[in-house]
């Protein structure tokens, strides 16, 4: 099993897709909020991988990419806000 995560973006939203064997299991979708902000609307994970961690993963993905970028987050999505309250050590991106 080959699991990769993939990120595509712009200057005004981006996605960032988990796949297994080439197959797209997870996404997580931004925004850009002027240059300083990305703001994460949505965190999708197919249903036969509930449980699997794929969700987090992205979420940790994405902190990442605000890491390197030098810009923060607002977890608009549920699911990401609740890794960020579970998770201290991401809060440095808030």
């Amino acid at each position: 099993m080959t699991e990769v995560i993939e990120l595509e973006h712009n200057d005004q939203k981006g996605t960032l897709y988990l796949k297994v064997d080439n197959k797209t299991e997870a996404k997580l979708t931004f925004v850009f909020a002027g240059a300083t902000k990305m703001i994460i609307d949505h965190t999708e994970v197919n249903p036969s991988n509930k449980g699997k961690g794929f969700g987090k993963k992205l979420v940790f993905e994405a902190v990442k990419f605000s890491r390197e970028k030098g810009i923060t987050i607002l977890p608009l999505c549920p699911f990401a806000k609740s890794v960020f309250d579970k998770t201290p050590e991401l809060r440095d991106v808030l």
